[in-house]
């Protein structure tokens, strides 16, 4: 008799705790969505953690938590989606604006990605110089070339002096080469925004001062100074570098907020 007394009790307080273990977490569960109603997902994610931290066992709050966390998820890819289009109809009417100041670049026969260019930075413009030319991909990848000429110093890197003595220099490119054209000897190398030893930052830092010094670095030295246009040309590549490189990472970052919305939709149906 004692022992079923005992038994009893016990049972009367598992269920008691159980009933207190659930209330709390209820308690929890209540916050969380009075916050996804107020917009605040930081607040309801948070207190949905906290319930499998501070009640584990509380299954079946727990149950209905995992329900309202997808519901926060999928109201917060679908809110950053609307910004994100916004956004991106801003920069792409910023680009509409713009893009009759570049010279667009692109062989349809081998070319998936055309290039655009300062004008006075074309190729026919610009025979028999030696210079740095500015370009930038459709995707928003600019690109720096060192064109020296018209005798070989086999060079495949280059120093930017500017009048205080401050500087930069890029690696040795992997992507150099040398021709002739006429008789005329050309050497051509390239280095990427980011593969550039911050040049082209250096430039654009420094795009406001005269007698800014390039030097070409191979068997042996050649210098040239940036002429105006060829500064203009940097200034203009430059920014729009940023504008395009700005509307590929919203376009990206919606590919994957639509990825999202579909991996939480497919959850929720299961």
């Amino acid at each position: 008799m004692k022992k079923l007394i005992v038994l009893t009790c016990t049972l009367s307080l598992l269920t008691a705790c159980g009933d207190s273990i659930e209330k709390k977490a209820g308690e929890k569960l209540a916050a969380a969505r009075a916050a996804f109603e107020h917009n605040d997902y930081n607040e309801a994610k948070l207190q949905i953690d906290s319930i499998k931290i501070l009640y584990p066992k509380a299954f079946d709050t727990r149950k209905e938590g995992i329900k309202l966390m997808q519901q926060v998820e999928l109201k917060e890819q679908q809110e950053s989606l609307v910004y994100l289009d916004s956004m991106l109809q801003v920069k792409q009417k910023e680009f509409e604006a713009i893009k009759n100041k570049y010279t667009f670049e692109k062989n349809e026969e081998y070319q998936k990605i055309g290039n655009y260019f300062w004008p006075t930075q074309t190729v026919e413009k610009n025979l028999h110089r030696s210079f740095l030319r500015f370009q930038v991909n459709e995707q928003g990848v600019m690109t720096l070339t060192s064109i020296c000429g018209p005798s070989n110093i086999h060079h495949v890197a280059v120093k930017v002096i500017a009048p205080d003595g401050s500087f930069a220099e890029t690696p040795a490119s992997n992507d150099s080469y040398e021709t002739t054209d006429l008789g005329e000897k050309i050497e051509k190398a390239d280095y990427k925004m980011g593969e550039d030893g911050n040049v082209l930052s250096f430039l654009y830092m420094n795009r406001d001062k005269k007698n800014i010094r390039v030097e070409y670095l191979g068997e042996r030295k050649f210098s040239t100074t940036m002429t105006p246009s060829d500064r203009e040309a940097l200034v203009g590549t430059y920014e729009l570098a940023k504008l395009l490189s700005s509307i590929r990472q919203i376009q990206q970052e919606k590919e994957e907020a639509n990825l999202k919305i579909e991996f939480v939709k497919r959850k929720m149906e299961q």
